[in-house]
Parts: structure tokens; C-alpha cells; sequence
């Protein structure tokens, strides 16, 4: 018999030392990304470094300054007013990426083109707060105001944040032009992207439901054939009202053309739909 070995979970203290390097690691390369793509070229991409590239542009306040000066009084409110207890890793990044941002002032531009300064700016910020989300943290900023305001307005987290963020974008247009209002949508709509991919990677399955006449044939085809388990539903035909299977299995996005051919071969007329799984944990997919 073949002994399977189980991984060993990581000893607490160690995940308390991985997750507090992903936050300094994660707040450095957002003050990278920041200094060397979007203050220069006056992208202010959202959150509270945008209100900071707004503010020096104006009256040539120092950002990081800024950045303590708006981050620290919104961590506090929050305790206060949210009545949560944040964490001593969120309390830690919301005051050490104002100190990367002093720190890597004096670095020189990567570029000065705006478009680039958006596009890499959005992915290095990107990049950083992903990190820094991986070790279950956060920067602080505009997520705290805008759990606030959805404490006492009936909205949608997600709103709340697209409210603070609009307001910070259309204030750049206002006091830059409207290219530069644009770039920074660019430069948000990039770190949006940038910290999915970071959270999820390239690590896409699929989410495959199969309505057939052949349940068994086909479940013992993706066990045996595709190694990947399988879930059969009880289910009720809408139109006709009789009983029939439903077979659920998640595989790999490389694995679909496979599973579909021999799902086909077993029974032509069966029925296939097929979602994204952006993120699966568990035996053969990625181990929290």
C-alpha cells in the first residue's frame, strides 16, 4: 500500500512572520509604483496616494505626509466608529507605506510619459496590495472611509469605494485636464486587474455542470480518465418535470477540451455548461 503523506499546516508563528513580510514587501512596491510612475507623471489613480498626487500638485505638500496625515486618523476612526478590531498587520501597513513613499522620494522617474506611468504605476500598485491582501492586511486609505460611509448610507461596499475613488479621478481632471483624468482611470482600472491576478494567478478552472442520460458512464469517465472528483445533484426538468442527474466536477482550464469530447462520445445529445472558477481550494487544486 502507498502511504500518502499529508502536508503539515505551518506553525502559527512562522504564517504570522510570512504574513507580515507580505505586508512591508507588499507597501514597498506600492511606494515603488507610486514614485517612480504615478507622481511624476500626476496620475492619481484613487485612493489616498491620489488625494497625495493631487495635494503636491496644488500646494506641493509632501505625500507621504499627506498619506500619515489622512491614513492614521481614518485607522483610528475606524476602531472607533466600526467598533472592529483591524489588526495590528493593517495598523503596521497603513503607517510603514507613507514611510516607503518618504523613503524612495528621491528616486528618479522610470518615465514621464503618462500613459506608461499609468499602465506600470497600476500594475506595480497592483502588484503591492495584493501582496499585502495575501497576508490578510490591508493599507488602510479610502477601503476605511468607505466602510464608514456604508455604515451609515444603505450602500454596497463596492460602491463606496467607486464613490471615493470617482471623486478622487474627477478632482484629478479638475485640477490637471481631462487626459490626465482618463490615464487615471487607466492606471485604476490596471491595479484592479493587477491585484486579481495576484490573488488568483493563472491558476484558472472550470466549473462544469453536465445534464445527461449516461450519469454513471460519465462519472466514471472523469474519475477514472480525468482524476477529478465529481458531485451528482438530484434535479427536476423545468419543461417536463422529470427527475434527472446532474453531474458537477471542477477541472483544470487545460483539462475542458478533454472532459467535453468524452462527455460527447458517451452521449451526443448531453447537455454542458461551463462556468469560470476564478479560485479553488481543496484536494487537487490549490491548498489554503
Amino acid at each position: 500500500m502507498i502511504a500518502k503523506y499529508r502536508r503539515e499546516p505551518i506553525p502559527m508563528g512562522l504564517l504570522q512572520v510570512i504574513e507580515y513580510s507580505f505586508v512591508i514587501i507588499g507597501s514597498f512596491f506600492v511606494a515603488i509604483g507610486f514614485n517612480l510612475f504615478l507622481l511624476p507623471n500626476n496620475v492619481a489613480s484613487g485612493g489616498v496616494s491620489g488625494i497625495s498626487t493631487i495635494t503636491k500638485a496644488v500646494f506641493d505638500w509632501e505625500p507621504s505626509i499627506v498619506q500619515w496625515l489622512l491614513n492614521i486618523p481614518l485607522f483610528i476612526a475606524g476602531l472607533l466608529i466600526l467598533g472592529r478590531n483591524f489588526g495590528a498587520k493593517t495598523l503596521i501597513g497603513t503607517v510603514i507605506l507613507p514611510f516607503f513613499v518618504f523613503l524612495t522620494s528621491d528616486m528618479e522617474p522610470a518615465t514621464l510619459d503618462p500613459l506608461l506611468g499609468a499602465i506600470f504605476g497600476g500594475m506595480s500598485v497592483g502588484v503591492g496590495i495584493g501582496i499585502v491582501f495575501r497576508g490578510k492586511a490591508s493599507t488602510g486609505g479610502i477601503d476605511l472611509a468607505a466602510q464608514l460611509l456604508h455604515k451609515y448610507i444603505p450602500l454596497p461596499l463596492g460602491i463606496c469605494v467607486a464613490l471615493f475613488d470617482g471623486m478622487i479621478v474627477l478632482t484629478a481632471t479638475l485640477v490637471f485636464s481631462v487626459e490626465q483624468g482618463l490615464y487615471a482611470l487607466i492606471g485604476l482600472f490596471v491595479t484592479s486587474r493587477t491585484i486579481d491576478f495576484v490573488q488568483v494567478g493563472f491558476n484558472r478552472s472550470k466549473n462544469v455542470m453536465i445534464i445527461t442520460e449516461h450519469v454513471e458512464q460519465v462519472r466514471q469517465v472523469i474519475l477514472d480518465d480525468v482524476d477529478r472528483g465529481v458531485t451528482v445533484w438530484d434535479g427536476q426538468g423545468g419543461y417536463t418535470n422529470e427527475s434527472r442527474k446532474i453531474i458537477m466536477c471542477v477541472i483544470a482550464q487545460n483539462e475542458f477540451n478533454k472532459v467535453t469530447q468524452m462527455v460527447k462520445r458517451i452521449d451526443p445529445g448531453a447537455f454542458i455548461v461551463t462556468m469560470n472558477a476564478s479560485e479553488v481550494l481543496g484536494e487537487g487544486f490549490k491548498k489554503t
